[in-house]
């Protein structure tokens, strides 16, 4: 949330925040539906966000807190166009293309999408945008997330997050590309970018980037309802249910990915009769329509690997040569330094430390993994395993210094003292 601080008690910026997280894009969904314009849609959403820290504090929180902020910054956009006439003239202009487009069936015939931020999910993956403006757009305007966020979600740095969102906006200003919900052929081609970004909230969720808690899992769970809706919408799309079943099966161990405490538990120590069984057993079927029909897609795989480990009934029991098999299909479907970095996690566990060692150094000069922490602290552990105690020490150090969360630097302080009691390595 961007809004200004207007010295609201804390409990009541809280309330406030709580809130706009939950609603902000269906609000930002809504409001662009409305007036065709992206930027005035963050602008008056901010503000009515400004309005709620001065009237919920002394008013209370309303009984329907999202449909308050709605109206609130509905009325705000009223009277900005009001205001300004060229402003009004140029969306007016836009609401004119959109309406001369082909339009897409409705929601009830079968054929049209049910979520306004779904809508505009596709609608910001235009093929005129770039795909790496694409995908900062879609995170940071339409699911919600801090620029911080988006830019940890693409491994770059926050400047340059912030440069891609700006020219996406401007991109969408100028080439004048109308807000509307996508005709059937067109949604094939804008699925994959739709895909990366529902999959990118869930990773947000599912290991948070910064703050008290380690996950968040009401942002899991949205990621979870838009994937069903998705795969719902094409069903003969494979990928579309490997998104969805890799979130299912991931998701389904939340409740045992933490301690009492908040702190993480490994998954090698999960309590595993505290995954569930039916999101398991649900993403397991879903895996094999994702890999029946031709080439598996970078989803699909990455879901296998997820059921494999969902099958195992305990950490000895993980099928390593599997997984790691599959990590090797995933790199040359789609490399990328996280596909790499857990590639090494598999192949250490499949073939030893030393050779998971090997390909983490490997990825030494890899720029998107120096801000990165599970990157040293996967160092570290590989090298806590082979008794090179002081190196793991400094590999932790880095590991604490970049970690965002709490939980996280909490556990990885856990694991650096635990090093001094660690007995010597077996030769």
């Amino acid at each position: 949330m961007d809004g200004k601080d207007t010295g609201a008690p804390a409990a009541a910026r809280a309330s406030v925040e709580a809130v706009f997280r939950e609603e902000h894009g269906l609000l930002l969904a809504s409001l662009v539906r409305r007036f065709g314009d992206l930027d005035l849609a963050e602008e008056v959403a901010s503000e009515a966000v400004e309005a709620a820290l001065r009237h919920w504090p002394a008013e209370g929180v309303p009984a329907r807190p999202g449909a308050w902020l709605l109206t609130t910054a509905r009325r705000r956009a009223v009277d900005r166009l009001r205001r300004d006439r060229t402003y009004a003239d140029r969306l007016a202009v836009l609401r004119v293309e959109a309406e001369r487009a082909e339009p897409a069936p409705p929601a009830d015939a079968g054929g049209g999408l049910p979520d306004d931020r779904l809508q505009l999910f596709f609608t910001c993956a235009h093929p005129a945008l770039p795909a790496e403006d694409r995908g900062a757009l879609l995170l940071r305007c339409l699911a919600g997330l801090t620029t911080a966020e988006t830019a940890r979600a693409h491994l770059v740095p926050t400047a340059t997050m912030a440069q891609r969102i700006v020219r996406a906006k401007r991109k969408i200003r100028e080439a004048r590309i109308p807000f509307r919900v996508p005709g059937p052929d067109e949604l094939p081609e804008r699925l994959p970018g739709v895909l990366a970004a529902v999959y990118s909230v869930f990773t947000e969720g599912y290991a948070a980037s910064s703050g008290p808690h380690l996950q968040r899992a009401d942002l899991a769970a949205e990621a979870v309802r838009l994937a069903r809706i998705l795969h719902r919408l094409m069903p003969a799309e494979r990928e579309a249910a490997g998104l969805l079943a890799l979130l299912l099966l991931v998701h389904a161990r939340r409740a045992a990915r933490t301690g009492p405490d908040g702190a993480p538990v490994l998954l090698a120590d999960q309590d595993r009769a505290r995954w569930d069984r039916a999101m398991i057993d649900e993403g397991r079927a879903l895996v094999v329509a994702a890999l029946t029909g031709g080439s598996p897609g970078p989803y699909g795989v990455q879901a296998a690997i997820a059921a494999l480990h969902a099958e195992a009934p305990h950490a000895d029991a993980t099928d390593w040569p599997q997984i790691a098999a599959l990590y090797d299909v995933l790199m040359a479907l789609a490399p990328s330094p996280v596909v790499a970095l857990n590639r090494a996690a598999a192949v250490a566990m499949r073939d030893g430390p030393e050779a998971g060692l090997a390909l983490l150094d490997g990825l030494a000069g890899e720029p998107r993994l120096r801000g990165h922490h599970p990157y040293p602290a996967a160092r570290a552990d590989l090298l806590a395993r082979l008794g090179r105690t002081a190196e793991a020490a400094a590999a932790y150090r880095e590991a604490i210094a970049l970690a965002g969360t709490d939980p996280d630097k909490a556990d990885l302080r856990r694991r650096l003292a635990a090093l001094a009691d660690a007995p010597p390595p077996q030769r």
